[in-house]
């Protein structure tokens, strides 16, 4: 599968994801969008307005016009800088306009990382990424967020096959994660059980580090939304418990 194939895989996923998501918002009385979400200190609505705030960095950031990094200006830290813009607009949003604008802004990023060429970096968080990767990221945080919704809901919210670019993010940034931890970066292969029955490999074979499991434990442990013990994957050698322990599917400063 050439570059150009894989992009747009992920994006027609990411549509998918964002799809489903949305499905579930459109059909939420007014009730729950002022229910507790699973992210803490935010409501599904503060939920939702986060995700049309980050899509709308996405456009930004492939037209280049400085948007993206705005966060520095707004906290120490990733989390305290989106808790800032989300806490800046919150009270100028009803669930109607925050739905409208995920809407917008989401079909928005989409069409701009569709039309990016696909190898020039886009400024974001953490590193400038490729159209592609920055996908990959987007649709992460999308699912993710789905959880912090549907889960306190009670809604059904299955795992899919779309949770191999997931997967995929969160080796592929263990090297990253150890580093961030002080830690080595170590060759660790992943063997994960997909929703569809299907084993997915991950990681050199000839690791002496292996972690084995559900695929949806091993998103939801780089997540942050499953702790690594409570989790069903299991670990061999001996570095699989610590790059288990520093998995993560997003970026941090």
């Amino acid at each position: 599968m050439g570059t150009d194939d894989r992009r747009s895989l992920i994006l027609d996923d990411l549509e998918a994801e964002q799809d489903a998501l949305d499905a579930v918002l459109g059909a939420l009385t007014d009730g729950a969008w002022s229910h507790e979400s699973g992210a803490s200190g935010w409501s599904v609505a503060d939920v939702v307005l986060h995700l049309a705030q980050s899509e709308e960095v996405v456009v930004a950031s492939s037209r280049d016009d400085g948007r993206a990094m705005e966060w520095r200006q707004l906290g120490s830290s990733v989390d305290d800088a989106m808790e800032a813009m989300v806490r800046a607009e919150r009270d100028n949003e009803t669930p109607a306009s925050i739905l409208e604008r995920w809407r917008t802004a989401r079909r928005a990023a989409v069409a701009a990382l569709r039309g990016a060429a696909p190898d020039k970096p886009l400024v974001w968080v953490a590193a400038a990424l490729k159209p592609g990767t920055l996908a990959t990221t987007r649709l992460a945080e999308t699912w993710a967020h789905a959880l912090d919704i549907t889960g306190p809901l009670g809604i059904a919210y299955p795992d899919t096959v779309r949770l191999a670019h997931v997967a995929w993010l969160g080796h592929r940034t263990l090297p990253y994660a150890l580093t961030r931890a002080g830690e080595p970066p170590r060759a660790v292969q992943c063997d994960l059980t997909a929703p569809d029955g299907t084993t997915w490999h991950l990681g050199p074979p000839d690791a002496d580090s292996v972690i084995t499991g559900p695929v949806g434990d091993f998103c939801r442990v780089g997540a942050r939304r499953l702790a690594p013990e409570r989790s069903r994957l299991v670990t061999r050698g001996p570095h699989a418990a610590t790059a288990l322990r520093v998995l993560r599917n997003y970026a941090d400063m």
